[in-house]
């Protein structure tokens, strides 16, 4: 059984008596502990997808199965980290990271033990009691990915969480991301822009075409684990980046054409 399952899943908006098509019916198959990237251009319906998911939106056609069991319209099944930490001004980090825990009813200290360990050793220890603004973009995006593993789902939802960073910082995320999920072993959905972090962090990736959004292909990664730093330069890795690069280019060209 697959851990989770998009069957026939689609959108339709309606603005102005008009229909749009957001995404176009499409069947996903994940397996426990993958790591799928989601890329394609903007509004090609990723984020759409994602909302889908996580039954923040309702799909117009299709099911969505979460270990076999329907999962459509039913929020909080799923963990969902967007690219803007969200962490709260006036709560500590620690505080921030429990929030999840909190929210499902967990007493604060019990939640605090649970918590603290994760702290020391990913990278946040020594600043458990330091507010977010005295903190670096990228450590808030640590303490708001340990508060998403904290909610304690299978399957963990990703939205561009480092699409802010600076190139450096986006790097050493992307290794301590990995680590995460090595040790978790969650299962990942991975929406971003970047190629080279789709490949570097995958097991698969998703391409999806220019609006409306209709899964384009699937491409296998099978570059050997762990991957470091030296992994970007391998010849394996530019090859899948250039045929990435040419079916992305590819919807590029039919659309300039359309217009």
């Amino acid at each position: 059984m697959y851990k989770l399952q998009v069957n026939n899943g689609g959108k339709v908006f309606k603005k102005d008596g008009k229909e749009i098509v957001a995404l176009e019916e499409m069947s996903i198959q994940i397996e426990t502990g993958k790591f799928v990237s989601i890329i394609g251009p903007s509004g090609c319906g990723k984020s759409t997808l994602f909302n889908m998911i996580a039954g923040l939106l309702l799909p117009t056609s299709g099911e969505i199965l979460l270990d076999g069991q329907n999962i459509v319209g039913k929020s909080g099944r799923v963990g969902y980290m967007l690219q803007k930490d969200l962490l709260l001004p006036w709560r500590t980090i620690l505080a921030n990271i429990i929030l999840g825990l909190e929210l499902k009813g967990v007493p604060k200290k019990e939640a605090e033990k649970r918590a603290l360990p994760l702290i020391n050793k990913y990278g946040l220890g020594g600043f458990e009691y330091h507010y977010p603004s005295e903190l670096s973009g990228g450590m808030r995006q640590r303490a708001a990915l340990l508060r998403t593993l904290l909610y304690d789902q299978d399957v963990i939802l990703l939205d561009e969480p480092f699409g802010a960073l600076d190139a450096q910082t986006r790097l050493l995320m992307q290794t301590w991301l990995m680590q995460i999920w090595q040790d978790f072993k969650k299962t990942v959905l991975f929406i971003t822009h970047d190629i080279d972090e789709a490949i570097y962090l995958s097991d698969e990736i998703y391409v999806l075409s220019p609006r409306p959004g209709r899964l384009k292909e699937i491409v296998s990664i099978d570059l050997p684990r762990p991957r470091t730093q030296a992994s970007l330069s391998t010849v394996e890795f530019v090859q899948l980046k250039q045929q990435l690069l040419s079916m992305l280019e590819e919807d590029r060209i039919k659309v300039d054409s359309v217009k």
